[in-house]
Order: structure tokens, then C-alpha cells, then sequence
């Protein structure tokens, strides 16, 4: 089991400072992006270096969704100013590119994809000592100040990968709930889909104890290694939060309870599925990120066409789950009524119907696109769509149920469109 040290609480930003000269630092990278070096958590952080005569240097141009260009971009800065400590500021986007900095920065004779998973990168284990990197969340979603992942898109295949490694993971998260109120309404809805499914695809992942092979020697055991006791009792948790708390926290900007407990929800979600996985709704989401047209959401700011991570997780999520509910139904239906469904006299047969329908009905109560067909997809994109599933290996083999090209076909046809 391994996550991050972490710390909550209104206004714990500002002890920042005082970490970093605990830890000697003498010259700090700080990572955001453009947008949020404007707004308030980045002030936060600005402020305690400042009081605490920090010598950084700000790099805010992450992109929104990282390409591997723009993780060369922020690694190349990194290796320039041979920082001995970092500090990201952001969502999941942030965190990810600075992981990224810091271990290439530190492995400076590495190509590329040495660390990147395999079977795009060759995927090797990280032996080399990072430096201390901080991570303050800015979003409620990606669990990413707890995890050992950095993701990016992978141009030249229009695909999403990522480098996975306990070895990235940052030193500490610092989990500031107010940092969350700066959160327009679809960015909450967005990273709030991406803790729904962390918790229910690393519930119900292919066990521990069945992936195979075994790795012969520890520092093989990859990050993501099937759903496990400990990762469980996380998941469960987060799924709860959700539950109480997302429609909430969407609705009401000013409910500062919803807020904190959905920031809360993340970073649990992350301690789950940073060391159980995610499966199919994470594996098949990548290509629709990757492959993306001209859709760009409301309430982003940026200037290139994306879908977001937690909508492109969740849209396939009612045919997943209606997939793999016949291995471990009992699973399916558990959560199913975690968020609301009646399983009194439900049969055991019909969970994943059940669990799809639940879901179903919440994101419609919270108005989410229509399916693939309505951020831009059409059946003749399933063949592409399908092609860019079949590299995350990583994930998609964590589904307790195996999968075929046809079987990922239907699904994806089945979330052309969800009501």
C-alpha cells in the first residue's frame, strides 16, 4: 500500500513556506497554469513563500489535459533550474506534469519513454531518488496528491498513456478545502465523475490476488494491482461522499461542507485506485480524450478543443458497469445502492442493470451530455475508438471481466447515447 502523506484543512496553504524550509529547499519549482496563477490558491502558496523567503521559480505554462510535448516543455524547464525541491499547484493536469518534471529532471540521461507504460513506453522501473514535491489540489477529482500516475496524451498515436510508479508520487498533499470554492459549476461536476469512478472501478477490479503474472521481485509490482482489503474500505468511503455530497457541491457553490467533503472524497478515492487501478471506464476514456474533434466544454478556459477527464470516464460508465457486473454482482449491487438504489427485492442477475440505470439517472439529474454522440462521436468512430483502448493494457486488464475488440465495440456503441 503506498500514498502520500497528506494534510487537511481550511487554510493549511500557508504552513508551505514552512515545509519547505523544514526540508532545506533552496530553490523550488512552482508548477500551475496559466488560468490559475491568477486566482486564489496560487496566491496562497505565493504568499507563504514569500513570508518564508523561499527562492522559487513559477513555470504556469501546463496545459490543460498534458501532451507529451507539453511534459518536455515543463521537463526541460526542470532540468534547466535544477530545483531541489517542487511545488504543484492545480488540478490533476498540474500534479501530473510536475511528477513528470521531477523524475526526468532527476534521471536526466533517460529518453522519454524509458518511464512511459508500456506497450507505447517501455516502462521501467524508477531507481533513481526524486526530490520532495508538495502537491496542493486545486480540483475535487483526480486523487492525484495521493498517487503515483502522471497521464498525458500521446500525440503521434492520439492516445492517452501515462508513466505509473510508487516512486513519482508527491512527498505531501496539502488538501485545502478552500481551494475548491474558486470551482466553476462543470469543473466540479467533471473531477466530482472522475472520484465516482475511481471508487467504483477500483471496487470492483479484478482481485489482487488474481492478476497475473506475479511480479519475481518487488520493485516490479506495478502501482495499479487489482482491487485488495485495504483499497476497499477507501473506495467504499468515497463512493459515500459522492453520494451525499456531489449534487450538493454542484448546485450550490457556496455549500462549503459539500465542497470540503468532495475534496476530501478525491483524495480518498485516490488512496483506493492509486494501489487497487481503475479498469474499463478509465481504459476507454482515453481515446475519447485523445481523439477529441471540436468539443469544448463549458467553463473551461482554453484555447484548444478537450473533453474532460471525469466526462470522458463517465460516459461509457452505465455500459461498463452493465458489462462486468456478471463476475462479483454482489459488488455492483452494493454500490448501486450506495448511490440510491432500492435493492430490496433485486435480483443477483440483474445487478448490472441496476447499477447502469442508477447511474443513468444521476447524471442525468445532473444534466451530463447525452453520450459520445453528444460531445462529437458517431458510430464510425468506434473502430478508432476501440484501437486506442487496446494499448492501456495496464488498465483494461484490471477489468474482472475480459474483453474482446467486439465486446469493446458494443460498449462504446452503447454509450453513443445514454437517456
Amino acid at each position: 500500500m503506498a500514498i502520500s502523506n497528506i494534510r487537511y484543512g481550511e487554510g493549511v496553504t500557508k504552513e508551505i513556506g514552512m515545509d519547505l524550509q523544514n526540508l532545506g529547499a533552496r530553490r523550488v519549482c512552482l508548477m500551475t497554469d496559466k488560468n490559475l496563477s491568477k486566482l486564489p490558491p496560487v496566491n496562497a502558496v505565493l504568499n507563504s513563500l514569500a513570508k518564508y523567503g523561499i527562492n522559487f521559480q513559477m513555470y504556469d505554462n501546463v496545459r490543460v489535459e498534458p501532451t507529451d510535448q507539453s511534459f518536455l516543455d515543463a521537463i526541460q524547464f526542470a532540468k534547466k533550474g535544477e530545483f531541489d525541491a517542487y511545488v504543484a499547484v492545480g488540478g490533476g493536469s498540474v500534479m501530473d506534469t510536475c511528477k513528470a518534471a521531477n523524475l526526468y529532471a532527476a534521471s536526466p540521461s533517460s529518453e522519454f519513454l524509458d518511464y512511459v507504460n508500456a506497450p507505447i513506453g517501455k516502462g521501467k522501473p524508477v531507481t533513481v531518488p526524486l526530490k520532495p514535491l508538495i502537491a496542493v489540489p486545486t480540483t475535487s477529482g483526480t486523487g492525484s496528491e495521493t498517487t503515483g500516475v502522471a497521464i498525458f496524451d500521446f500525440k503521434e498515436l492520439k492516445v492517452k498513456t501515462g508513466i505509473a510508479s510508487r516512486a513519482i508520487k508527491p512527498t505531501l498533499g496539502i488538501i485545502d478545502p478552500l481551494h475548491t470554492l474558486s470551482m466553476p459549476e462543470r469543473i466540479v461536476a467533471n473531477s466530482g465523475f472522475d472520484v465516482l469512478c475511481h471508487a467504483l472501478e477500483s471496487y470492483t477490479a479484478l482481485p489482487y490476488n488474481q492478476r497475473r503474472p506475479c511480479p519475481s521481485n518487488p520493485i516490479n509490482r506495478p502501482a495499479y494491482q487489482g482491487s485488495n482489503p485495504v483499497s476497499d474500505v477507501w473506495a467504499l468511503h468515497a463512493l459515500r461522499l459522492v453520494a451525499k455530497y456531489l449534487k450538493r457541491a454542484i448546485r450550490n457553490p457556496e455549500d462549503r461542507e459539500a465542497r470540503a467533503n468532495m475534496h476530501l472524497a478525491s483524495a480518498f478515492a485516490g488512496i483506493g485506485f492509486g494501489n487497487a487501478g481503475v479498469h474499463l471506464c478509465h481504459g476507454m476514456s482515453y481515446p475519447i480524450s485523445g481523439l477529441v474533434k471540436t468539443y469544448k466544454p463549458k467553463d473551461y478556459n482554453v484555447d484548444h478543443s478537450l473533453v474532460p477527464h471525469g466526462l470522458s470516464v463517465v460516459l461509457t460508465s452505465p455500459a461498463v458497469f452493465a458489462f462486468t457486473a456478471q463476475i462479483h454482482p454482489e459488488r455492483h449491487l452494493e454500490v448501486a445502492e450506495i448511490l440510491g438504489a432500492d435493492i430490496r427485492t433485486a435480483r443477483i442477475k440483474d445487478a448490472g442493470l441496476i447499477l447502469a440505470d442508477t447511474l443513468r439517472k444521476f447524471l442525468f439529474d445532473l444534466n451530463v451530455d447525452d453520450g459520445l454522440a453528444a460531445i462529437g462521436y458517431s458510430k464510425a468512430d468506434i473502430p478508432e475508438l476501440v484501437k486506442g483502448t487496446l494499448p492501456q493494457e495496464r488498465v483494461t486488464k484490471l477489468s474482472p471481466r475480459p474483453q474482446t475488440e467486439e465486446d469493446l465495440s458494443a460498449l462504446f456503441e452503447a454509450s453513443m447515447k445514454l437517456y
